[in-house]
């Protein structure tokens, strides 16, 4: 079996022993966490220095087409796409707003089945889950191809082109298991690019992992049918989902989709058991404002309860919205501060190494339980999921 590759040029360092420059492990770690950010701001696209199956070249324009099951017939060979709430109506010949979906005769064929474009190891706080078995590694899988058009994506070199502009290889779900295993992986992620896309595959590789003894992870921006959603839920241990704002005008013009099914397939993961977090980028005068914040924690607290992780995260100009500046830290603290004082337990500052957000607290007692530096987990205190000091209960998947 051949090892994955899991050095990239953006991934997270490895400190040096402590001995060769004298530092304390603590001022390594933290040396290192910000190094990570740095390297990750500086390489906003993964793309580029990505890991594959050792002795395996990446393909120009290598395509996975398989028939799909989610699309309706219509009249005259046109068939209508019903993965997304965009259903696209497709004519012969021609794709869905997600350039991965083309109607081959009257069929719906998904043209990613099996050819990612990333396969790469990370530590599991990358997704970021902070409440999934912290401090282990996980096998991140990403493909071409989005049904959203986000105006701050970080990843448009492979999300916001056709399948034929990238290079991919060539790993069916089998495979996925095996680099998994190889790699010491506890759990495969679809990430990076939008899984909905890839749904198939991800199923698939979902339901080998899930046999394998492997934790299933996505990175989503949740827009799904009810349909696809309900097979889904029944593999899919945790979900990151991308909450992007709270306002419908937001979605429709800056991201490219609509507000209400993220929430509906919230709302479903919920009443699934599936472990969520939420990760908000918050874009200077786009979505930060004070008013929509608290709507949006509300939100959360009300629907999925106050233990629900949200994520924070530093915006940085990039794609078409480099004309904006990096996110302020008055405005994170600021939407912190209001998540906690709307009652959420765990509100984390993402994008920010050794910011005090990066840190889990017990909401019960304030002990702090897991500590971060970047993608480090230096200090882990909880004890089969509780508080040590006050056995408060702490909403996760922990136990390996």
């Amino acid at each position: 079996m051949a090892r994955m590759a899991t050095t990239r040029p953006h991934s997270p360092v490895n400190p040096p022993p402590a001995g060769a420059s004298g530092l304390a492990r603590r001022d390594l770690l933290k040396a290192a966490g910000l190094a990570a950010g740095a390297c990750l701001l500086r390489t906003p696209h993964p793309a580029r220095a990505q890991a594959a199956p050792r002795g395996q070249a990446a393909q120009p324009g290598l395509l996975g087409p398989r028939p799909s099951p989610w699309f309706t017939p219509l009249d005259d060979r046109e068939i209508r796409c019903d993965l997304c709430p965009k259903a696209c109506r497709i004519a012969p010949g021609r794709r869905g707003a997600c350039r991965v979906r083309e109607n081959r005769n009257g069929t719906a064929y998904t043209l990613v089945y099996g050819n990612p474009v990333i396969v790469q190891t990370d530590p599991i706080e990358r997704k970021p889950f902070y409440h999934v078995r912290p401090a282990s590694r996980s096998l991140s899988v990403a493909t071409a191809g989005c049904n959203f058009a986000c105006k701050f994506c970080e990843v448009w070199d492979l999300a916001l082109v056709a399948p034929e502009d990238v290079h991919a290889y060539d790993v069916p779900p089998a495979d996925v298991i095996r680099h998994a295993r190889a790699a010491d992986a506890q759990s495969v992620a679809f990430t990076f690019g939008e899984p909905i896309t890839c749904f198939e595959y991800a199923l698939d590789t979902f339901r080998e992992a899930r046999a394998a003894g492997l934790l299933t992870l996505l990175h989503t921006n949740g827009s799904l049918q009810p349909e696809p959603l309900r097979e889904l839920s029944g593999v899919l241990d945790a979900a990151q989902i991308d909450l992007k704002g709270f306002d419908p005008a937001f979605y429709r013009d800056v991201c490219g989709g609509e507000l209400e099914p993220v929430l509906a397939t919230l709302r479903h993961l919920r009443a699934a058991g599936v472990h969520i977090e939420i990760t908000t980028v918050l874009i200077p005068t786009l979505n930060d404002h004070d008013d929509t914040l608290r709507r949006l924690c509300r939100w959360v607290r009300d629907e999925l309860g106050p233990g629900t992780p949200l994520h924070f995260s530093r915006f940085y100009p990039l794609y078409q919205l480099a004309n904006l500046p990096p996110t302020p830290m008055t405005t994170l603290d600021r939407a912190r501060d209001a998540a906690l004082d709307e009652g959420l337990q765990h509100v984390y500052i993402a994008n920010v190494p050794g910011h005090d957000g990066q840190h889990t607290r017990c909401p019960a007692c304030g002990h702090r339980l897991i500590e971060r530096i970047g993608f480090f987990v230096e200090f882990n205190h909880l004890d089969a999921g509780r508080c040590p000091r006050c056995a408060h209960a702490v909403p996760g998947l922990w136990d390996a």
